[in-house]
């Protein structure tokens, strides 16, 4: 099984102990760990845990029926389960993972746009950042008083810092675009086109 974000954290749920697909959901989102792992749609949680469940890594402990609830399996990691979360978050932890977000994907096509465009579609991003920032920081707030420790919000921490980052960057090309420092011509262009195909 090939690994991903979701089939670690059922792993790593199921080794703090048994937990049916619900409790798994609910427990996500009660440890603030749906900033980094989806878990809107349930259907893709029950499919994770069905391959799991293929490769060996989880099994079922029980199947219940409350007269309050449908029928909720119970599943548990597996030895082999703990040993191939441990791998994964090792390999997740130790190297930079290679993926394709659209922001840059974005950025490479900026040319498109007219110089104004650019700059409002900048400063929405800008904005939206600023929320992110504002969220993080009340998060970790709320996480500090309720007496957490550091390292249950270190993904929080993580995602301020590169947002941070992000919101800095775009501010600062954003300034170069208004400031006429960040500059082309279709003649620079052509002779970059020119280069790039000698």
């Amino acid at each position: 099984m090939h690994r991903n974000t979701l089939a670690l954290t059922v792993l790593a749920l199921l080794q703090y102990k048994p937990l049916h697909p619900y409790g798994i959901q609910r427990l996500i989102r009660r440890w603030g760990k749906d900033q980094v792992i989806n878990v809107g749609q349930r259907a893709s949680l029950y499919r994770v845990i069905d391959r799991l469940q293929d490769a060996g890594l989880v099994q079922v402990l029980e199947t219940g029926r409350d007269q309050a609830y449908p029928e909720r399996t119970v599943y548990e990691i597996t030895d082999t389960g703990r040993a191939i979360a441990r791998r994964w978050l090792l390999d997740m932890l130790a190297e930079p993972e290679q993926s394709f977000p659209e922001f840059p994907a974005a950025l490479s096509h900026l040319l498109m746009l007219t110089r104004e465009e650019m700059l409002d579609a900048l400063n929405q991003r800008q904005s939206a950042l600023a929320e992110a920032l504002d969220r993080y920081d009340a998060a970790l707030a709320d996480q500090a008083e309720r007496g957490f420790l550091r390292i249950t919000a270190l993904e929080t921490e993580y995602l301020r810092a590169v947002t941070a980052a992000e919101a800095d960057w775009v501010r600062a090309v954003s300034d170069d675009l208004q400031s006429g420092r960040l500059t082309w011509s279709a003649e620079a262009l052509d002779a970059l086109d020119a280069l790039a195909g000698a």
